[in-house]
Protein backbone atom coordinates (compact mmCIF):
# COMPACT_ATOMS: atom_id res chain seq x y z
CA UNK A 1 0.00 0.00 0.00
CA UNK A 2 1.53 2.83 -1.10
CA UNK A 3 -1.11 5.26 -1.40
CA UNK A 4 -2.37 7.59 1.14
CA UNK A 5 -4.72 6.56 3.97
CA UNK A 6 -6.97 8.38 7.01
CA UNK A 7 -5.80 8.10 10.36
CA UNK A 8 -5.85 9.99 13.36
CA UNK A 9 -3.31 12.20 13.99
CA UNK A 10 -1.82 12.14 18.00
CA UNK A 11 -3.47 10.08 20.64
CA UNK A 12 -5.99 11.34 22.73
CA UNK A 13 -9.11 10.96 24.99
CA UNK A 14 -12.17 12.27 25.47
CA UNK A 15 -14.71 11.56 28.28
CA UNK A 16 -18.59 11.90 29.50
CA UNK A 17 -21.18 10.39 31.37
CA UNK A 18 -24.44 8.89 30.68
CA UNK A 19 -26.84 8.33 33.78
CA UNK A 20 -23.82 7.55 36.42
CA UNK A 21 -21.43 5.18 33.83
CA UNK A 22 -18.59 7.01 33.03
CA UNK A 23 -16.86 6.45 29.74
CA UNK A 24 -13.72 7.37 28.40
CA UNK A 25 -12.34 7.09 24.78
CA UNK A 26 -9.09 6.51 24.16
CA UNK A 27 -7.55 6.79 20.62
CA UNK A 28 -4.15 6.93 18.86
CA UNK A 29 -2.03 6.15 15.33
CA UNK A 30 -0.55 2.66 15.32
CA UNK A 31 1.77 1.11 12.67
CA UNK A 32 1.21 -2.29 13.14
CA UNK A 33 -0.87 -4.92 14.72
CA UNK A 34 1.88 -5.39 17.83
CA UNK A 35 1.71 -1.23 18.37
CA UNK A 36 -2.05 -1.41 18.62
CA UNK A 37 -2.43 -4.70 21.21
CA UNK A 38 0.42 -3.11 22.88
CA UNK A 39 -1.57 0.23 23.17
CA UNK A 40 -5.17 -1.98 24.21
CA UNK A 41 -2.49 -3.58 26.63
CA UNK A 42 -1.33 -0.12 28.71
CA UNK A 43 -5.22 1.27 28.95
CA UNK A 44 -6.26 -2.08 30.25
CA UNK A 45 -3.83 -1.91 32.79
CA UNK A 46 -4.17 2.24 33.70
CA UNK A 47 -7.89 1.44 33.77
CA UNK A 48 -8.18 -2.15 35.14
CA UNK A 49 -10.59 -0.92 38.10
CA UNK A 50 -13.06 -0.66 35.09
CA UNK A 51 -16.02 -2.41 34.22
CA UNK A 52 -15.07 -2.54 30.97
CA UNK A 53 -12.14 -1.29 28.54
CA UNK A 54 -13.64 -1.83 24.97
CA UNK A 55 -10.79 -2.40 22.52
CA UNK A 56 -11.12 -1.95 18.53
CA UNK A 57 -8.45 -1.34 16.27
CA UNK A 58 -7.81 -1.20 11.74
CA UNK A 59 -4.54 -1.76 10.70
CA UNK A 60 -3.06 -2.22 7.12
CA UNK A 61 -0.37 -4.48 8.94
CA UNK A 62 1.76 -5.02 5.98
CA UNK A 63 3.83 -2.49 4.36
CA UNK A 64 2.99 -3.76 0.59
CA UNK A 65 -0.41 -4.00 1.71
CA UNK A 66 -3.40 -5.67 0.91
CA UNK A 67 -4.63 -6.72 4.09
CA UNK A 68 -6.58 -4.75 6.72
CA UNK A 69 -6.91 -6.40 9.96
CA UNK A 70 -10.03 -5.34 11.98
CA UNK A 71 -10.45 -6.29 15.55
CA UNK A 72 -13.05 -5.51 18.49
CA UNK A 73 -14.04 -7.36 21.33
CA UNK A 74 -17.20 -6.36 23.93
CA UNK A 75 -15.17 -6.97 26.89
CA UNK A 76 -17.43 -8.50 28.96
CA UNK A 77 -20.85 -6.15 27.38
CA UNK A 78 -23.78 -7.72 25.74
CA UNK A 79 -23.00 -9.22 22.16
CA UNK A 80 -22.37 -6.76 19.64
CA UNK A 81 -23.14 -3.87 21.80
CA UNK A 82 -19.43 -1.85 22.43
CA UNK A 83 -16.87 -3.43 20.32
CA UNK A 84 -18.69 -3.20 16.78
CA UNK A 85 -20.22 0.07 17.42
CA UNK A 86 -16.74 1.09 18.57
CA UNK A 87 -15.39 -0.31 15.18
CA UNK A 88 -18.23 0.89 13.29
CA UNK A 89 -16.71 4.35 13.87
CA UNK A 90 -13.66 3.58 12.49
CA UNK A 91 -15.06 1.48 9.50
CA UNK A 92 -17.87 4.84 8.71
CA UNK A 93 -14.86 6.72 8.90
CA UNK A 94 -12.58 5.10 6.92
CA UNK A 95 -10.00 5.23 9.10
CA UNK A 96 -6.77 2.80 9.08
CA UNK A 97 -3.80 2.46 11.58
CA UNK A 98 -5.80 3.31 14.55
CA UNK A 99 -6.75 1.86 17.67
CA UNK A 100 -9.40 2.53 20.19
CA UNK A 101 -10.57 1.41 23.35
CA UNK A 102 -13.38 2.33 25.54
CA UNK A 103 -13.08 2.44 29.11
CA UNK A 104 -16.27 2.28 30.55
CA UNK A 105 -16.87 3.23 35.26
CA UNK A 106 -20.71 1.47 35.55
CA UNK A 107 -22.76 4.21 37.47
CA UNK A 108 -25.34 1.79 38.72
CA UNK A 109 -28.07 2.18 35.79
CA UNK A 110 -28.41 -0.42 33.09
CA UNK A 111 -28.58 1.47 29.42
CA UNK A 112 -29.78 -1.05 27.40
CA UNK A 113 -28.47 -2.67 24.28
CA UNK A 114 -29.46 0.86 21.88
CA UNK A 115 -27.97 3.22 24.78
CA UNK A 116 -24.63 0.75 25.19
CA UNK A 117 -24.43 1.44 20.97
CA UNK A 118 -24.77 5.00 21.64
CA UNK A 119 -22.44 5.44 24.13
CA UNK A 120 -19.68 3.46 22.57
CA UNK A 121 -20.22 4.92 19.39
CA UNK A 122 -19.93 8.28 20.67
CA UNK A 123 -16.60 7.66 23.17
CA UNK A 124 -15.11 6.63 19.52
CA UNK A 125 -16.27 9.33 17.99
CA UNK A 126 -15.31 11.74 20.68
CA UNK A 127 -12.00 10.71 20.91
CA UNK A 128 -11.16 10.78 17.52
CA UNK A 129 -12.47 13.87 16.85
CA UNK A 130 -9.73 14.87 19.61
CA UNK A 131 -7.07 13.31 17.92
CA UNK A 132 -7.54 15.13 14.45
CA UNK A 133 -8.10 12.95 11.29
CA UNK A 134 -4.98 13.13 8.97
CA UNK A 135 -3.97 12.26 5.72
CA UNK A 136 -0.86 10.02 5.85
CA UNK A 137 0.84 7.94 3.60
CA UNK A 138 2.55 4.68 4.68
CA UNK A 139 6.26 3.73 6.01
CA UNK A 140 8.70 2.08 5.80
CA UNK A 141 12.30 1.87 7.60
CA UNK A 142 15.44 1.37 6.37
CA UNK A 143 18.71 0.94 8.15
CA UNK A 144 21.65 2.55 6.75
CA UNK A 145 24.95 1.59 7.85
CA UNK A 146 28.37 3.57 6.75
CA UNK A 147 31.67 3.96 8.19
CA UNK A 148 32.37 7.28 10.03
CA UNK A 149 33.96 8.92 6.25
CA UNK A 150 30.59 8.61 4.82
CA UNK A 151 28.10 9.21 7.41
CA UNK A 152 27.99 13.30 7.08
CA UNK A 153 26.79 13.06 3.64
CA UNK A 154 24.02 10.36 4.54
CA UNK A 155 23.16 12.59 7.23
CA UNK A 156 23.12 15.41 4.85
CA UNK A 157 20.87 13.56 2.59
CA UNK A 158 18.16 12.54 5.03
CA UNK A 159 18.19 16.00 6.89
CA UNK A 160 17.47 17.83 3.12
CA UNK A 161 14.97 15.48 2.55
CA UNK A 162 12.80 15.40 5.73
CA UNK A 163 13.55 11.93 6.57
CA UNK A 164 12.67 11.14 10.33
CA UNK A 165 15.89 9.05 11.68
CA UNK A 166 17.99 8.10 14.62
CA UNK A 167 21.43 7.66 14.27
CA UNK A 168 23.88 5.20 16.48
CA UNK A 169 27.55 5.97 16.28
CA UNK A 170 30.07 2.90 17.19
CA UNK A 171 32.40 1.18 14.80
CA UNK A 172 30.40 2.32 11.54
CA UNK A 173 27.13 4.70 12.14
CA UNK A 174 23.67 3.03 11.76
CA UNK A 175 21.36 5.13 10.84
CA UNK A 176 17.62 3.80 11.20
CA UNK A 177 15.39 5.96 8.60
CA UNK A 178 11.42 6.38 8.62
CA UNK A 179 10.61 6.94 4.67
CA UNK A 180 7.04 6.94 2.82
CA UNK A 181 7.00 3.92 0.61
CA UNK A 182 6.59 5.66 -2.44
CA UNK A 183 9.95 7.47 -1.81
CA UNK A 184 12.18 4.29 -0.45
CA UNK A 185 13.56 2.79 -3.31
CA UNK A 186 14.81 6.39 -4.88
CA UNK A 187 16.16 7.11 -1.54
CA UNK A 188 18.32 3.68 -1.53
CA UNK A 189 19.29 5.07 -4.73
CA UNK A 190 20.65 8.28 -3.71
CA UNK A 191 22.84 6.76 -0.58
CA UNK A 192 24.25 4.35 -2.73
CA UNK A 193 24.95 6.74 -5.79
CA UNK A 194 25.92 9.17 -2.76
CA UNK A 195 28.63 6.91 -1.18
CA UNK A 196 29.44 5.18 -4.38
CA UNK A 197 28.05 2.14 -3.19
CA UNK A 198 29.83 1.70 0.35
CA UNK A 199 26.71 1.83 1.98
CA UNK A 200 25.23 -1.49 3.32
CA UNK A 201 21.54 -0.61 3.28
CA UNK A 202 18.90 -3.72 4.47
Amino acid sequence: MSGPYRTVDEAATASFEVRGSEFLGHARPVESVDTAEAFVDRVRERYDDATHNVPAYRVRSDADGDFLREYSSDDGEPSGSAGKPALNVLQGRDLENVAVVVTRYYGGTNLGIGGLVSAYGRAVTEAVDAAGVVEERPHERIDVVVAYDDSGTVRGILESEGHEFDAEYAADVAFDVRVPVAEAEALRDRLRSATSGRAVLD
